[in-house]
């Protein structure tokens, strides 16, 4: 057999990858429906480029993501449901929302699991606090799996096999396994596809609900009646058909949007943290921003 293909080079597959790929082999929804969604985030990308203009810190914009997520879901419980068995579904209270977070390691930087829990319980200013820290911590040997998953997910194969489909069978049993280890909705940001270019991801999670982050670009956009250019965000919402129909997903959908566009959680961020908003000059666009929302 020829076997001839010029040169190349063979690396280990590190183990975090590895006890990732073989997480994603664990029984999911089945039956999914996507939303592609484009999202104006004018006015969010333009209050954190002055916070940073006027105190030199950057928000996390993946934080602000994870705070109007946390909130829609509040509102509409069903899309964060799950199956038990083939007869119940559970509902949760708690919106704790699985992401990956980029940590040191040594001189590099790699992906590590991180849980915000009970994120609708928390404002935007405290899911940020809590993503820099993570960022900010070097990467423990878990990964941020739980130790007893992770070890499960390395098991040598062929055990491996019969680990993942054991544990796929337990999930389905009682969905509290799988939240437990990563949450009841999930955020991913699926990469920039260029500078001033759109592009949405599809992908597969094993929760009921995720939100896949795509690219932004500045677009003509209708404003008002007028054509104004606008910096709209791609994003692809992933719903269970199994427990989600049209209709709440619709209504989950349109307040997603509504939260995001509004700078939810920005917005008014002085009442959440007023240390970050007492140098920031009078009239400035945060300011006007904060005086608006203080009369709502």
């Amino acid at each position: 057999m020829k076997t001839h293909v010029g040169p190349y080079h063979v690396t280990e597959l590190a183990a975090g990858r590895r006890a990732f790929i073989n997480s994603l082999d664990l029984s999911g929804p089945t039956h999914l429906m996507y939303g592609l969604l484009e999202v104006d985030v004018t006015l969010p990308r333009q209050i954190i480029a002055e916070h940073k203009a006027f105190t030199g810190e950057t928000l996390s914009f993946t934080g602000f993501l994870v705070s109007c997520l946390a909130r829609a879901v509040d509102e509409n419980k069903e899309v964060q449901a799950y199956l038990k068995g083939h007869s119940q579904i559970i509902y949760f209270d708690d919106v704790n929302v699985g992401l990956m977070v980029e940590c040191p390691v040594g001189d590099k930087r790699a992906l590590m699991g991180h849980t915000i829990q009970a994120a609708n319980r928390k404002t935007f200013w405290e899911i940020h606090q809590e993503i820099r820290q993570v960022q900010s911590t070097p990467v423990p040997s878990s990964r941020g799996f739980p130790c007893w998953l992770r070890s499960a997910m390395l098991a040598p194969w062929p055990l491996s096999k019969l680990v993942r489909a054991a544990l796929a069978v337990a999930t389905r049993c009682d969905p509290r396994i799988r939240v437990a280890a990563t949450g009841t909705v999930f955020v991913t940001a699926i990469g920039m596809f260029g500078k001033g270019h759109s592009g949405w991801g599809i992908a597969t999670t094993p929760q009921s609900l995720g939100l896949l982050v795509g690219s932004t670009a500045w677009k003509p956009w209708v404003v008002d009646g007028r054509i104004e250019p606008r910096e709209i965000l791609n994003l692809t919402v992933q719903f269970d058909h199994d427990i989600v129909d049209g209709a709440p997903a619709t209504r989950f959908t349109r307040r997603l949007i509504e939260l995001i566009e509004s700078g939810y959680g920005l917005v008014g961020l002085e009442r959440q943290f007023p240390k970050s908003m007492l140098e920031v000059p009078a009239g400035s666009w945060i300011q006007t921003r904060c005086q608006e929302s203080s009369h709502e």
